[in-house]
């Protein structure tokens, strides 16, 4: 008898476990990559590469003629979210801001990446980026959120 106890019980909080995480929602990275003329971030595949290269468009402002951010969230149980960025950046002596905005589905048990590119007017609309914060919407609920250092 106490065995079939212990078997109900784990039974019981196994079940529990799913419940636990329905309805989770989690921004887990943001990268911000610059563009090149061509639309390009990195010259080959690789992340040794991609790195380099970014490198040398920080350091370029010239050579640089957009930015997209990469954003890998996780929402389960959630329905149709929106994945929204908001950007603060600095041009000629005042601040500036741009938000871009994305309706994005349920993520089920694994992650997704979602992209969001800047048009050309939102690009020189915000001058040079200095904060990013990216957040996860459920109708007008934020469930998740991650943000740059000087946000």
């Amino acid at each position: 008898m106490p065995a079939l106890r212990t078997i109900l019980l784990l039974i019981a909080l196994m079940l529990t476990i799913p419940a636990a995480h329905a309805g989770s929602a989690k921004v887990l990275k943001v990268l911000p990559h610059f563009l090149d003329e061509k639309g390009r971030m990195a010259l080959n595949p690789s992340l040794y590469a991609r790195d380099a290269y970014q490198s040398y468009l920080r350091l370029n402002p010239d050579k640089r003629f957009g930015l997209k951010f990469d954003v890998n969230w996780r929402g389960r149980s959630l329905g149709e979210l929106k994945l929204r960025l908001e950007l603060r950046g600095a041009r000629g002596q005042g601040p500036t801001t741009v938000t871009l905005e994305e309706t994005v589905g349920s993520s089920g048990w694994l992650s997704k990446w979602t992209t969001l590119r800047f048009t050309d007017a939102q690009w020189k609309a915000l001058g040079e980026l200095t904060a990013w914060r990216a957040t996860l919407w459920s109708g007008d609920k934020m469930v998740a959120e991650q943000k740059s250092f000087l946000w």
